[in-house]
């Protein structure tokens, strides 16, 4: 294992808290302390009813290039390594809408790291790969059915088969980012739609997260019956009551998640 076994920074700002996963000598690749650290970040965030939104994001010139391969061997079996805590179960778990500011390489463990995320926003020198293939196995956190799910079953199978990288632009074309924007511009961006969230109700907004996920999970029918049951439960909170008081006395509306 390596001497360096890096950390995830948290910053709380306002109603946002800012997760920085900081190893940046190694392209921020996850060590186990890492990924109970984010653990650890997770649950405060999801108990913390400040926070309304996250944003995740890495430091030097990668967002995540996954996991630490120095440090699998040291997993005595198959077993072991298959049962290990993983960083992208953390992200989610996240129950709060969550922005992934991808500001360099997303490889393998971090790509799955940024598909767990709900909003993707990329700096114009952002890479994306899916390389465990070229190392003999496959990603484990979610990277073929999330792919697919993103950006379609055959842009998927280029980047499985191949590992080969994407750049920026072409995962705007596929659909894999919302926004590309320049390296300087991405966390004032970023901070600007987390800040937006942030300002909307929130049980509504964590709603319409768990709606968008159980979507992919249901058939049509099915998942529009879901929908208006969410849309019930929301109905009846105090802050649907305040947003249409606001909206009534033409003011802006103040969500207490209530």
């Amino acid at each position: 294992m390596t001497d360096d076994p890096g950390r995830v920074r948290m910053e709380l700002r306002d109603q946002v808290a800012y997760l920085t996963i900081d190893r940046p000598a190694k392209l921020n690749a996850f060590t186990p302390s890492m990924t109970a650290a984010l653990m650890s970040h997770v649950t405060h965030v999801n108990e913390e009813p400040e926070v309304r939104a996250v944003v995740l994001t890495g430091t030097g010139r990668a967002f995540c290039a996954g996991s630490d391969i120095a440090g699998l061997d040291d997993y005595a079996t198959p077993w072991e390594f298959g049962n290990r805590p993983d960083y992208c179960d953390a992200i989610r778990v996240l129950r709060k809408p969550v922005i992934a500011a991808v500001n360099g390489y997303a490889l393998g463990g971090g790509l799955e790291l940024a598909l767990g995320c709900d909003i993707r926003l990329a700096a114009e020198t952002a890479t994306f790969a899916a390389p465990e293939i070229k190392l003999g196995w496959i990603g484990g956190g979610g990277m073929s059915a999330l792919l697919a799910h993103s950006i379609g079953p055959g842009n998927a199978a280029v980047m499985l088969l191949t590992g080969d990288p994407v750049d920026a632009a072409t995962a705007l074309r596929w659909g894999l980012v919302s926004e590309v924007l320049p390296a300087d511009d991405l966390a004032d961006r970023a901070a600007e739609l987390a800040d937006t969230i942030a300002s909307r109700a929130p049980i509504a907004a964590q709603t319409a997260k768990r709606n968008l996920r159980a979507a992919f999970e249901m058939p049509l029918g099915r998942a529009i019956d879901y929908e208006r049951q969410l849309q019930t439960i929301c109905f009846a909170t105090e802050d649907a009551a305040e947003g249409r008081a606001a909206f009534a006395g033409r003011r802006p509306p103040v969500f207490r998640a209530r």
